[in-house]
């Protein structure tokens, strides 16, 4: 049985760098949301927050959508 270390090394760096951004990305909306209930007492703009929250939400599943696409094709 022969591995091949260099693409098992690249497909687990790849893997790591990819996860870490996502759970990145989704931490950036959760702080957004809260951020929105911050603003909704009066310190920040309130649709500005809830706007970049959900950006980052939206592009958390659009990886998430990929990664199963390019599983399942």
């Amino acid at each position: 049985m022969h591995i091949d270390w260099a693409a098992l090394g690249s497909v687990f760096g790849v893997s790591l760098v990819v996860t870490v951004g996502l759970v990145g990305l989704f931490t950036l909306g959760i702080v957004g949301l809260t951020k929105h209930e911050a603003a909704a007492s009066g310190t920040g703009n309130v649709a500005l927050a809830r706007t970049g929250a959900y950006v980052c939400f939206a592009a958390c599943a659009a990886a998430v959508a990929y990664g199963i696409y390019l599983i399942v094709a």
